[in-house]
C-alpha cells in the first residue's frame, strides 16, 4: 500500500518541521509550495518532502497540483500549519483501504477555546447544512484532512483552484454515490496566522467561493470502484 500526504503550503516554514516528522513511516510528503517567501520549500527539502512549485495562487491549486503528482494508490490531504496531526491520517486511510468508505474527512475537534476562530465555525456550520441540502450528505465539518483512492480522486474532474476545491471534492463524490465517513480529529492553534479564515475578509472569500461549488449542477462522475449505495455520512 502507497500513501502520499499532500501538504498546501504557503509561508510555513515554522510549522513544518513538527508536521513532517509525523508523517506516517514508509508514506511519502509531498508539499506544494504556492508562492512562500520564508523558505518553506529548503525546510520542506530538508526534512525529506517531495517538493512540488505551484505558482498559481489558491488552496484549490496547491492542492490539485499535489494530486497531479501523486504516483501512490492513497492519496491524502492535510494542512501544514501544525493545527492537524498527520499520523492520525492513518486511521483514515485505513477506511479506505478495507473497502468501509470511500472518502474518509477528518472531524475537527478543537483544544482550546482559540484554536478555531468563532466565525470560521459558524460558517463552516452554514455551509455543512447548505451540503446536506444540495447532496444529502450529513456532515459536520468541510475541514482539510481528508483520504481517498488517488485514481478515484482524478475520476471527479475537480476544476476549482480556489477554498471550493475541498468542498467540490466532497459534492462531486456525493454525486458519484461514494460513501462519505467522518473521523473526530483533535484540532489544534495552528503556527502563525490563516491566509483563509485568520480574518472575516478572508472567511467570507471562502464561503463565496463554495457558495458557486454548491451552485453547480449535479454531475454524477465514475464511480470509486467500489459498490456504494445513495451518499451517507457514517459518524
Amino acid at each position: 500500500m502507497t500513501v502520499d500526504v499532500v501538504l498546501p503550503c504557503l509561508d510555513e516554514s515554522g510549522a513544518l518541521p513538527w508536521v513532517l516528522t509525523r508523517i506516517p513511516s514508509g508514506w511519502r510528503a509531498v508539499v506544494v509550495d504556492n508562492g512562500s517567501t520564508d523558505g518553506s520549500a529548503e525546510v520542506a527539502a530538508a526534512y525529506g518532502a517531495t517538493v512540488v512549485r505551484e505558482p498559481r495562487r489558491g488552496f484549490g491549486a496547491a492542492c490539485h497540483a499535489g494530486l497531479l503528482a501523486s504516483d501512490a494508490e492513497f492519496v491524502c490531504f492535510c494542512d501544514c500549519d501544525a493545527s492537524l496531526d498527520p499520523g492520525l491520517l492513518s486511521g483514515l486511510v485505513a477506511q479506505v483501504a478495507d473497502g468501509s468508505a470511500d472518502l474518509v474527512l477528518g472531524r475537527r475537534r478543537p483544544t482550546t477555546r482559540g484554536a478555531w476562530p468563532v466565525h470560521a465555525r459558524a460558517a463552516n456550520l452554514a455551509l455543512s447544512v447548505l451540503v446536506h441540502r444540495r447532496t444529502g450528505l450529513r456532515l459536520h465539518d468541510l475541514g482539510p484532512m481528508r483520504a481517498a483512492r488517488r485514481e478515484a480522486l482524478l475520476g471527479l474532474g475537480l476544476t476549482d483552484r480556489r477554498s471550493g476545491y475541498p468542498l467540490q471534492m466532497v459534492v462531486r463524490a456525493a454525486d458519484s454515490g461514494w460513501r462519505v465517513r467522518e473521523n473526530e480529529v483533535p484540532y489544534l492553534p495552528r503556527a502563525g496566522r490563516s491566509k483563509v479564515t485568520g480574518t472575516w475578509k478572508g472567511t467570507w472569500q471562502a464561503v463565496r467561493d463554495m457558495r458557486r461549488v454548491l451552485d453547480e449542477p449535479v454531475s454524477p462522475g465514475p464511480g470509486p470502484g467500489l459498490p456504494a449505495a445513495s451518499p451517507r455520512v457514517r459518524p
